[in-house]
């Protein structure tokens, strides 16, 4: 093991169960030496999160909603009442109402475009500005996008939307947290099988023609993109912020 985040401290928010990129994310930095803390949404998502954190050995686990500002400004005092000192913050959530991914992106409600646009976009900025104080030394802050929110894909509708704002509110946030030493960046990682991807109807149908497509003719594995983020939050990203990293086989080079 080449123990990149040896003796660092990493956050990460949204490991929901072990199909989400969160926890590919969360698993490689714990091989790359990292501490791990964890977040998890309600009683219901606390017993899958819990076992996944024994089997992570985080060293702590915090209940977090981020539609709630109590919530996270509870986070925001626990991390500064215990002293941590944070490296890394993964920042993997985001959610739209199933019937606005289903119907044209001109029906979409008002309501779940504003929720779309919180829990998708808006609880990073909180996020951030939660967990800044807390990286005294600097570190990587990184979020999870996707193609859909440079280009139109089908039935990704009030997301993409959600997502186009989510990359803006990087690029502020790195000018920003820059003179912190805090980095901030996305990647945009093609599609992959995760439970949120299977409210997107034909979602196979985006897997075949990456697999068609992408110059590496292949999907992405959520290791690639694990593995990225731990360049991102290691020594050997700090010179990146401000960027969207496209981990997706290459298929956002490709013409329609």
């Amino acid at each position: 093991m080449s123990q990149l985040l040896k003796d660092k401290t990493a956050l990460v928010l949204g490991l929901a169960n072990r199909w989400s990129l969160a926890y590919s994310i969360a698993r490689a930095f714990r091989r790359e030496g990292a501490q791990l803390i964890l977040t998890y949404q309600g009683e219901r998502q606390k017993d899958t999160v819990e076992e996944l954190a024994r089997e992570l050995t985080a060293s702590r686990l915090i209940s977090c909603d981020v539609t709630q500002e109590h919530d996270i400004q509870h986070l925001s005092e626990i991390l500064r009442g215990e002293g941590d000192k944070l490296d890394a913050v993964v920042h993997s959530i985001a959610f739209a109402n199933k019937e606005d991914l289903a119907r044209p992106f001109y029906e979409t409600s008002r309501e779940g475009f504003l929720l779309a646009q919180e829990v998708s976009c808006y609880s990073l900025v909180a996020v951030a500005r939660a967990v800044a104080p807390v990286m005294t030394e600097g570190g990587a802050i990184m979020t999870l996008s996707y193609l859909g929110s440079q280009r139109v894909m089908t039935n990704y509708n009030v997301m993409g939307v959600a997502k186009a704002a989510l990359e803006a509110s990087v690029r502020y946030l790195a000018s920003e947290l820059g003179s912190q030493n805090i980095r901030v960046n996305a990647i945009s990682a093609g599609p992959v099988k995760t439970a949120s991807a299977r409210g997107i109807k034909d979602f196979s149908k985006i897997l075949d023609r990456v697999t068609e497509t992408a110059p590496l003719r292949r999907p992405t594995d959520p290791e690639e993109v694990a593995d990225s983020a731990v360049f991102l939050a290691s020594h050997l990203g700090r010179g990146v912020t401000g960027n969207i990293l496209y981990v997706d086989s290459g298929y956002q080079i490709m013409g329609f």
